[in-house]
């Protein structure tokens, strides 16, 4: 690991930790010493990550867009592990890809359930443990697609574009209780998302990256974990960039 940054003591909630970014994300909080909530619907996929990442991490089985499973899981965590220091709310899916005009319904729906409805039923259960504790670390798995938008994207663009005015409204609202919350834009990563989408979008996005490749799933995990950490004390409401040159603002 090329810098170390200390989360010993903390205990963390990935939602979709089981694999891609969230998984990448856990492995790097387990080897920075938190403890590790994995959040997942594929609940075997999960306890295989979990055992994969030893004793210091535990599988929940979670679907984001149902408020009474996300509560049932913030119960659980608490009776597991006592506290809830940091949120990532990383589950997510692209959806597919189509026009706006020839997008079916369902499609838009379920994006946006997803990709923004869950982070809000997220942090709307998870934030009064934060309060109480008077500390808290939010990182919201946005998109660069959230700040341009891509064509034939328009559900997955508008969820992550929501995800960042979501960012920026929480972090208002929590800045008294050193509840720092911010938002991670990343270009595209190679992960099973792709499976998703057309070769002809994965292509596009490439084109759009001035450093002429993808995301490393590791390089998302160590922006996360210093967002997750006791010394991002004064950044709040960001978006942080990482997506190879491709942000314009």
């Amino acid at each position: 690991m090329a810098n170390a940054i200390d989360l010993k003591g903390r205990i963390a909630v990935v939602t979709g930790g089981a694999q891609g970014i969230g998984r990448a994300i856990a492995e790097r909080f387990i080897a920075s010493g938190a403890k590790l909530a994995i959040w997942d619907m594929d609940k075997p996929l999960a306890d295989k990550t979990a055992a994969a990442l030893g004793q210091a991490s535990k599988a929940y089985a979670v679907d984001v867009t149902d408020p009474a499973s996300i509560e049932a899981a913030v119960k659980a965590t608490l009776t597991d592990f006592q506290r809830i220091d940091i949120l990532v709310n990383n589950a997510g899916i692209a959806g597919g890809n189509a026009p706006t005009w020839e997008l079916p319904i369902a499609d838009w729906q379920r994006v946006i359930r997803i990709n923004l409805d869950g982070p809000f039923y997220c942090c709307r259960a998870v934030v009064p443990t934060m309060i109480a504790q008077k500390y808290g670390r939010i990182v919201n798995i946005a998109s660069i697609a959230g700040k341009e938008g891509n064509p034939n994207a328009v559900h997955y663009s508008a969820s992550k574009a929501g995800v960042i005015g979501l960012t920026k409204s929480l972090a208002k609202e929590l800045a008294q209780y050193d509840i720092s919350v911010n938002a991670i834009t990343p270009a595209a990563a190679k992960t099973a998302i792709f499976d998703q989408m057309t070769q002809q979008q994965i292509d596009y996005m490439l084109s759009k990256i001035p450093r002429g490749r993808f995301v490393n799933v590791e390089e998302i995990a160590a922006l996360a974990a210093f967002a997750a950490s006791e010394d991002c004390s004064f950044t709040t409401g960001s978006i942080l960039d990482i997506s190879g040159g491709r942000a314009t603002y």
